[in-house]
């Protein structure tokens, strides 16, 4: 950052230290799990001894992250600095202002400007507690958990967690179902696991991951979008929530999008807290977003910043009305300088973004291991980059693409089963509009999951190409010469909601979401800076309830649901298996019912299959298998030749296997001892011999 008045370089309280933890914390988690899986690769298995050298190489990483981020007090920061050397002179300011760079903010609101901030770090705060705290907890002889949409997600996530921390080979196995390797995104499961390791409690490491997280999203979305972004994420929604205003539910607060025909949900209660590998994706995604933001468009020395734009008729500036940079009042930056402050920039030029590229590199090219929508998302900015970028940028970005190609493949080989996971791709347009769950006529639909938010979004775009097209570009300029930063993000969030409008990317088309709330987070910053923040503050005022009011309505009713939580194990049954199976090898699979919270999985042990719903959503055809292991647990026929077909080393025999296979004649009872058994049920080997 750069005294603009003056053209000398920053004071040493110019500088920020917010993005340095940020990236620092993300590359540690990146960097020991990443280490944590090409030793456990090699040692055959993870163990003590991998976790605590893979996580000490994470420090040294983040360390080095901390001391090699850059992360520059804002331009427009300097106003309000408390240091007399670093005011404008007011003659400045007045030339500023009237160039389009400083929005003229009275004095009240400015000196208020923060209290938004802080009431949406309480909100957030009261989600993280709230949703975090309550995650998985004891209550008598139960584990309960807080939200009933986390039942399925939490076990399946425990089951990883727990499959990793066992010493199985990596990458192992798949634990639900029999006849594949693993295939998830489980790189955030993979660092629990190695916490679990080094014996930290399961529930702790559960709790303490999703609160740091928590801290991560909130700071990458302030400084991604303000405190407008904060709301979005918070609080997005459409109308659903205003029934609180009906008579029949007046004032009561409840989950609203949460119902089963509203398609978007509540991202914090729905995706953030159940969807693990977005406790990384979000912070780190963002953390790359404003990364290239900085580097490509807000840089002092970028063709973005030193370009001076073209002279209107009369204007005694060298700055059109027209020009990108007098439309973006930039909250984090003035996005150009008067021409004779920009020629005093020229000597101080930064050769580099706010990130070291190997930060970038390892964030970007380790994406696939936590969530790959993600990661298409961010390669999705990079074509748009790249399209519309000068030399500079896109040497940057055919670099970064380049050097990522390789290891980026890997991680998608491996969690892909060696690319022999057939594609779920599918032409599917509307979205999930006509879903049996979901299904409403065209306009019904996006009005009532996306109230205003379209409206508003089509408003900017109109806005943006109006700019774009005053300044005069035709075919065959270079692009990165005339189109700004909101211009690249637009293109890159339309996109990512076009394709993810017409394809479906999952057996579950609400799947989607996962790739189209990426085009809702890039237009979030853009949408306040160019459209409602130049309006007045009653049409900003109502815009902002229209927009949130159903989300924060869902959000609290969310919050609040549950008091006395879900039945999610029984302690007693739970803590028992786990002491019967750990003297059986690791590796072996069992056969039992089919159920998400079966003991077995909850202790990390593989089963023939796991629950329908996950297999399905994961692209498995189950059919022929399910029918064969319900052969298997009916003792019918050959049971001992199925379970070969079905590599069954061990079978289960409990209370769910009781419930659900009533007529079953259970042959090994009369064959084999059990290997263990208690008031939980029986194991038996199905490969020891039988009893004469």
């Amino acid at each position: 950052m750069l005294n603009i008045a003056r053209g000398a370089p920053d004071p040493p309280h110019a500088r920020t230290p917010g993005m340095k933890w940020l990236s620092a914390g993300l590359t540690f988690v990146n960097f020991s799990t990443v280490c944590g899986l090409i030793l456990g690769m090699a040692a055959n298995g993870l163990g003590q001894p991998v976790a605590v050298i893979s996580l000490i190489l994470g420090v040294v990483a983040a360390i080095f992250a901390y001391l090699g981020t850059s992360d520059p007090k804002t331009k427009i920061d300097i106003l309000d600095s408390a240091e007399p050397g670093a005011k404008l002179s007011k003659r400045t300011q007045r030339r500023l202002r009237h160039a389009g760079n400083l929005p003229s903010a009275p004095t009240a609101i400015r000196k208020y400007r923060h209290f938004w901030a802080w009431v949406l770090a309480a909100c957030f705060a009261i989600f993280a507690v709230r949703s975090f705290c309550w995650l998985l907890y004891i209550d008598g002889d139960q584990l309960k958990i807080q939200s009933p949409n986390n039942l399925g997600d939490l076990a399946l996530h425990i089951t990883y967690i727990r499959t990793f921390a066992s010493g199985v080979s990596l990458w192992p196995d798949n634990p639900i179902y029999v006849f594949s390797k693993l295939r998830y995104p489980a790189g955030i499961d993979l660092f629990n696991a190695l916490l679990y390791c080094l014996h930290l409690d399961l529930t702790r490491g559960l709790v303490w991951t999703g609160l740091i997280a928590s801290v991560a999203t909130f700071y990458a979305f302030y400084r991604w979008g303000g405190a407008f972004g904060v709301a979005g994420f918070l609080f997005n929604g459409g109308i659903a929530g205003f029934q609180i205003l009906n008579s029949s539910t007046f004032l009561k607060f409840v989950d609203y999008q949460g119902d089963k025909t509203i398609a978007w949900k509540s991202i914090a209660l729905s995706m953030f807290v159940t969807q693990r590998g977005l406790l990384y994706a979000i912070p780190a995604g963002l953390l790359l977003l404003w990364s290239w933001r900085e580097k490509i468009f807000r840089t002092p020395g970028t063709p973005a910043q030193d370009r001076p734009a073209s002279r209107p008729k009369g204007s005694r500036l060298d700055q059109s009305a027209g020009s990108p940079s007098s439309f973006y009042p930039n909250p984090s930056g003035i996005s150009s300088l008067p021409v004779e402050g920009a020629a005093r920039l020229r000597g101080v030029r930064r050769r580099r973004g706010p990130l070291p590229f190997w930060v970038e590199l390892s964030l970007y090219a380790s994406m696939p291991l936590f969530h790959v929508h993600t990661f298409l998302a961010l390669s999705s900015v990079l074509a748009c980059l790249f399209i519309m970028g000068d030399a500079r940028t896109r040497k940057h970005v055919v670099t970064l693409l380049a050097s990522a190609f390789l290891p980026a493949t890997f991680f998608v080989w491996l969690i892909t089963d060696h690319f022999q996971a057939g594609s779920v791709l599918e032409w599917h347009p509307g979205w999930v509009q006509s879903d049996e769950d979901f299904a409403r006529p065209f306009f019904s639909f996006w009005f009532l999951n996306l109230g205003i938010l379209i409206p508003l979004v089509f408003v900017l775009i109109g806005l943006c190409m109006q700019r774009v097209w005053k300044t005069g570009i035709r075919w065959g300029d270079k692009l990165g010469d005339k189109l700004s930063e909101e211009v690249a993000f637009l293109l890159a969030a339309t996109a990512i909601f076009v394709f993810a409008f017409f394809v479906k990317t999952a057996p579950w088309g609400w799947d989607n979401l996962k790739i189209m709330i990426w085009a809702y987070f890039l237009v979030l910053p853009f949408l306040w800076t160019h459209l409602i923040a130049r309006w007045s503050m009653p049409v900003r005022v109502a815009i902002c309830i229209a927009l949130f009011g159903s989300g924060f309505v869902s959000l609290f009713g969310g919050l609040a649901a549950g008091r006395s939580g879900f039945g999610f194990a029984n302690r007693a049954e739970l803590d028992e298996v786990g002491d019967a199976i750990r003297r059986l090898p690791v590796e072996a699979r069992f056969a039992a019912y089919p159920i998400y919270n079966h003991p077995l999985l909850l202790q990390g042990r593989k089963v023939v299959l796991g629950y329908p719903g996950h297999l399905w959503t994961e692209g498995f055809d189950y059919k022929n298998a399910y029918d064969w292991l319900t052969e298997l647990m009916q003792g019918a026929g050959d049971w001992r030749e199925t379970a070969r077909s079905l590599r069954v080393r061990y079978l289960f025999w409990g209370r769910e296997e009781k419930i659900n296979y009533p007529m079953s004649g259970r042959p090994w009872e009369k064959t084999i001892a059990p290997v263990a058994s208690g008031n939980w049920g029986a194991i038996y080997d199905l490969e020891e011999p039988i009893k004469r």
